[in-house]
């Protein structure tokens, strides 16, 4: 046992099994409690938003659907909106519908893959193999209208790629229907569990100030009681048709206490409310064409002339996507900038993790729904410090060579 008032420096990643991608999490502690918190980024280097300056807005499409293969949608979405923001170019009103349908189809296998790996922190692998179960359906039903699982090629600038027959509508409203029929039995053991709840409860807190002051977002936002949407702040897509009213713990558990089981409660109801919009777009889904026009050519010619800024905003399973565009009257972008949700909620662990178990470290990091491909696009480096493919081969091989002898 540690003696009392003694610290200890511990760290978690950047490799860990409590972690699905790399990130290190540097912690103090006295015996079992956390005392400080600090974290370190960029272990991952992708370059995304430098990759995009040689090439045309169309074929950035590409790039931004694979920023995260969990929210492929939602970059495209809000990448779309910033140019067509910058372009002026009008969205007819049946392609609006259709991502907004596409896009709720995306919160709901989120919100679900989250569930499992929340109840995998917990030691619930049981519950997690149950709710990634449920989520095959969502994933066969995008399957079913796009082709793919995950990236689904569907946004296209100025509309969509792909119209919504009546078979594709009665797929997705029998999709709708399996979640709405499993809800009761996703939230008992979600939410109605004594030891998820016991293990949840008052853990992990995050305040309504806090959340405020460092700018928290989605559901890690709403769970403290901060009503921050941008379906209802400013909607878009179809959402402006809609009575979006965000999910807030009150609403649904009656209280507030921004802890890990209220943004378990959030993201749970969220999955009904993504059934309820999508039902009710499918039902008011208007005529017309999908796309401000059919041919890419045509497209790319109008946005070589254009100079001018653009941003797009999504709300997406974890929060706001926003994305920044800069035209200069060229074939590529002078400038494009991606804010993702996660860079917005990381800081929210430091007051979260303080006086938290040891044990409780992987749920409270896992609640936020973090993900760092999002976040690490892009590495700032000069002069000496950038390292060429031989020279990157070589360290590698003195590397090796070094273990090799020291017995690694």
């Amino acid at each position: 046992m540690a003696s009392e008032g003694v610290s200890y420096e511990f760290s978690v990643g950047p490799v860990h099994p409590a972690l699905k991608e790399p990130l290190r999490l540097d912690l103090t502690l006295e015996g079992e409690k956390v005392t400080a918190v600090d974290f370190e980024l960029s272990q991952v280097h992708r370059g995304i938003e430098w990759l995009a300056t040689g090439r045309n807005p169309v074929q950035i499409l590409y790039l931004a659907e694979r920023v995260c293969g969990i929210c492929s949608i939602c970059h495209m979405l809000a990448f779309s909106r910033a140019v067509e923001a910058a372009a002026g170019i009008e969205v007819p009103p049946r392609a609006q519908y259709i991502r907004t349908v596409v896009a709720e189809l995306e919160r709901i296998h989120s919100h679900l893959l989250w569930a499992g790996v929340a109840a995998h922190e917990l030691g619930f692998d049981s519950v997690m193999h149950y709710t990634w179960r449920a989520r095959e359906n969502v994933l066969d039903t995008v399957e079913y209208l796009t082709g793919n699982r995950i990236s689904k090629a569907m946004v296209t600038i100025g509309g969509v790629r792909r119209d919504f027959g009546d078979k594709q509508l009665a797929r997705i409203g029998e999709c709708i229907g399996f979640y709405r029929k499993c809800f009761g039995k996703l939230e008992g053991i979600l939410l109605r569990d004594r030891i998820i709840r016991s293990r949840t409860r008052d853990v992990g807190v995050l305040t309504r100030k806090d959340a405020l002051a460092l700018c928290a977002v989605g559901p890690t936002a709403r769970a403290s009681g901060v009503m921050k949407d941008v379906r209802h702040d400013e909607p878009y897509a179809a959402y402006q048709d809609l009575d979006i009213k965000p999910v807030m713990p009150e609403d649904v558990l009656g209280e507030t206490r921004g802890d890990v089981y209220d943004r378990i409660a959030v993201r749970v109801h969220e999955i009904r409310q993504s059934a309820d919009i999508i039902g009710a777009c499918v039902k008011g889904m208007p005529p017309g064409k999908i796309r401000h026009e059919d041919k890419s050519a045509k497209i790319l010619a109008s946005l070589l002339p254009v100079k001018g800024e653009g941003i797009g905003r999504h709300e997406a399973p974890r929060g706001e996507v926003f994305h920044y565009i800069r035209m200069a009257g060229q074939e590529a972008p002078s400038s494009w900038k991606i804010k993702a949700p996660t860079y917005s909620n990381l800081l929210s662990w430091v007051p979260m993790l303080k006086g938290a178990q040891v044990a409780d470290i992987p749920i409270i990091a896992a609640s936020i729904d973090p993900c760092m491909s999002c976040t690490n696009r892009a590495v700032a480096a000069g002069g000496k410090d950038v390292l060429g493919n031989d020279a990157l081969r070589r360290l590698s091989v003195e590397k090796t060579r070094e273990l090799r002898r020291s017995g690694g």
